[in-house]
């Protein structure tokens, strides 16, 4: 396998087992080390390439102890801190990191919890880890951007310097995307200027900053929409296609299965898809993306978690004029809500991180 296929392996597997991962040494065992050997390469069972409880004397606390030391050469190269899985990763967490990484050669650490990987280096200033990541990896959301910068961390690609150069521009590039992502849900008052001042030839007045305060968060939603909309669309010349199709029924999940007759009337619409994006954008923080799935059938589109039509997530009725998005209970039980447009999915994030949840 080449290391994408790797990752992706390691990712179905979280989705598969999370459930049994109530402490952090299930989370080592069953996530953590897998990475270290599967993915980057190291012999977990070789204490000259991976020792576990690694110790070293900061000065400050005695007998403390990092997770884990990659090893080269007799240095230390990586240090690694581990939680378990489902822990937020904050600076407290690397706390035990910060102190090592001033008393060893380390130039990298690594804090987990065994699907989130957040990688450190020094540099704002030598030999003192930086309290904000250079890169963060998310195993059930993997970002391909990243998959680059994280293989040169592999034992047979691992190029120091390599990684510490790239690491500026990593830093400042993932500090600016998740800027943008903030600012796109709710924009403070400066950036809504920034625009209104270029497309308002008037005086910004309380008034019409207030207005710009409601335009520029739908204006940003519809140039989003669009982009999607256009990828599409150049994806498939231009013709949108249905991508599955599901089980005919109207408001309980069914095994039955269509005839080709019946799959041959079904059309995608680019509406369709676009809500199903939405949802998707909406799901991606509770499970990975590719466990969310789309089929589509002459009644409506329906989206499932892995796949399966016991495990409805929702459905959405824009085959007439009047849109409506179905959401089930905990009995699968449909109740179908009237939006105006896609965008108002937005406003069921709620209920569909419930339904989720039903199947967790």
């Amino acid at each position: 396998m080449d290391f994408v296929e790797r990752l992706q392996v390691l990712s179905r597997k979280i989705g598969q087992i999370s459930g049994n991962l109530i402490t952090e040494e299930a989370t080592k065992t069953a996530l953590v080390l897998p990475f270290l050997n599967s993915v980057l390469g190291y012999d977990v069972f070789d204490p000259t390439e991976v020792v576990p409880e690694f110790t070293a004397d900061t000065g400050i606390k005695k007998g403390e102890k990092v997770d884990y030391a990659l090893m080269k050469d007799g240095e230390v190269q990586i240090l690694i801190e581990c939680k378990k899985y489902g822990d937020n990763l904050n600076t407290k967490h690397s706390g035990q990191l910060f102190r090592y990484f001033s008393v060893t050669k380390a130039r990298v650490a690594i804090l987990t919890n065994g699907s989130v990987y957040q990688f450190y280096t020094d540099l704002d200033a030598p030999n003192k880890m930086d309290e904000k990541p250079f890169l963060t990896l998310d195993l059930e959301d993997i970002d391909e951007h990243i998959v680059p910068e994280v293989k040169k961390l592999t034992k047979s690609s691992f190029d120091v310097e390599s990684i510490v150069g790239a690491a500026g521009e990593l830093k400042y590039l993932n500090q600016i995307k998740k800027l943008l992502a903030e600012q796109f849900l709710a924009p403070e008052e400066e950036f809504v200027k920034f625009f209104a001042s270029r497309v308002y030839d008037g005086v910004l007045t309380p008034k019409v900053k207030a207005q710009f305060m409601e335009i520029t968060p739908k204006a940003i939603k519809q140039f989003l929409n669009d982009s999607i909309n256009a990828r599409l669309k150049s994806a498939i010349g231009g013709e949108v296609k249905a991508p599955l199709t599901e089980d005919k029924a109207d408001t309980s999940v069914t095994s039955e299965t269509q005839t080709d007759s019946e799959k041959s009337k079904v059309v995608t619409t680019a509406e369709e898809l676009e809500g199903y994006n939405i949802i998707k954008a909406i799901l991606r923080q509770r499970v990975a993306v590719s466990r969310i799935v789309a089929r589509d059938t002459q009644s409506y589109f329906g989206i499932l978690l892995d796949d399966n039509n016991r495990k409805p997530i929702a459905r959405l009725h824009f085959n007439a004029k009047q849109k409506y998005i179905g959401l089930f209970d905990a009995d699968k039980n449909e109740t179908r809500h009237p939006i105006e447009s896609v965008d108002d999915i937005f406003g069921f994030s709620e209920q569909l991180q419930a339904a989720i949840n039903f199947y967790l």
